[in-house]
């Protein structure tokens, strides 16, 4: 199957992509088509759901949209929904880089490392008949920057099992144990039963 993605995140899509292969997954831009909503739902499944919708009422089409981010326990959660606009309130946005940073400066000194990254993913076959995967990824927030893979906040979450961060993770093995691997995985098997009865 070809299904949209909603989503203008290309780091995303490649993810999404492997985990979800051999279905192809396309973003709006790969279709020219302009896509920025309003995501001012109150939690990631909420976000979500936003996403979906908006991108199906242009398409028509099944769609997939996620929402994601990272909560940290020493900041009350934060930056939970807000991880991809995190400290840019009111300016230009920051890389990301620059909010690892921002959350680093946040949380230093704080003796709470426990964090968790969360993905709320959708598979949205018309306006009101859609599933729902959410999952976490749980670790631990280290004090400096590690690894060159991943994106986001990958670099500052120590996984103890395995003894790297997320971002010394080769893809496949990303893909097989993080949040957006398992919902996504949970999505996939839903779209390999539609592709067989359609």
């Amino acid at each position: 199957m070809t299904i949209y993605f909603a989503s203008g995140n290309a780091h995303k899509r490649e993810e999404l992509a492997g985990i979800l292969s051999p279905h192809r997954v396309l973003i709006p831009a790969d279709r020219g088509i302009a896509f920025d909503p309003v995501e001012d739902g109150a939690s990631f499944l909420e976000n979500a759901l936003i996403k979906a919708r908006a991108l199906h009422r242009l398409v028509g089409e099944p769609v997939i949209a996620d929402d994601s981010g990272i909560c940290v326990d020493a900041l009350g959660g934060e930056p939970g929904i807000h991880s991809a606009r995190y400290g840019s309130e009111g300016r230009n946005k920051l890389t990301d880089r620059e909010r690892n940073l921002l959350l680093l400066d946040r949380t230093r000194g704080n003796p709470v490392r426990a964090c968790r990254f969360v993905c709320s993913m959708v598979l949205l076959l018309s306006e009101n008949r859609f599933f729902v995967a959410q999952e976490t990824l749980e670790g631990e927030l280290i004090e400096e920057m590690r690894g060159s893979g991943g994106f986001g906040y990958d670099p500052l979450v120590y996984l103890p099992g395995l003894g790297k961060t997320v971002a010394e993770l080769a893809a496949d093995e990303k893909n097989r144990i993080s949040h957006r691997g398992k919902a996504g995985a949970a999505i996939a098997r839903l779209l390999d039963l539609i592709a067989v009865s359609s």
